[in-house]
């Protein structure tokens, strides 16, 4: 089985420290259970299987025309001017060494897939199996598997490397995502 490692909303916005996102909460989350390190870890593995590593990244244009107004998640955006593309904010955190040989995938909604280039990306490599991880567990964690679910493919979400804005989001959505996914951890995740 063809698999790929897609790491999702692992930016500066979200996770760095001295991000909007990452000095709140959610970044205390990041930080007390390592996802970062972990998640580092887990793109070693894969990429000693050979197995391809996306990066999943929210962003919009300067002037924010993707982004939907109507949107309780994305209507602040504009208002504190983040998640705008090309900035520092939208890059993936310098701890996850992407290179230029991954793919670097921008969202405008939750889901890594809708009206993205995602789908043909894995159709094209006859991808089968997805493995994910990220920020948060009650967002894009839960859409993407619940979307690769529906597209047929075999999902595994790493626990260890997800965070939510608090622990029992996460405990609460990794319940529910057993229903649609397999759920290992970073030590545990095999590539075979």
């Amino acid at each position: 089985m063809s698999s790929a490692y897609l790491v999702l909303d692992l930016q500066n916005d979200l996770v760095h420290k001295d991000g909007p996102n990452g000095a709140g909460p959610l970044g205390e989350q990041v930080r007390s259970r390592d996802v970062l390190a972990r998640t580092a870890a887990v793109i070693e593995k894969a990429r000693a299987a050979g197995v391809p590593v996306v990066f999943v990244r929210v962003g919009f244009s300067s002037d924010y025309r993707e982004c939907p107004s109507t949107s309780p998640m994305f209507s602040a955006a504009r208002k504190y001017g983040i998640f705008k593309l090309d900035s520092w904010g939208t890059e993936i955190h310098p701890d996850l060494d992407r290179r230029e040989t991954d793919l670097l995938v921008t969202k405008h909604r939750v889901s890594p897939f809708y009206g993205t280039n995602l789908e043909v990306f894995l159709r094209a490599h006859g991808i089968t199996r997805l493995f994910m991880s990220g920020v948060s567990t009650a967002a894009v964690v839960q859409a993407g598997i619940r979307e690769a679910h529906d597209r047929d493919y075999v999902c595994v979400v790493i626990e260890d490397c997800c965070a939510a804005a608090t622990a029992r989001d996460h405990d609460d959505s990794i319940a529910v995502l057993g229903r649609f996914a397999a759920i290992t951890t970073s030590d545990a995740v095999s590539f075979d």
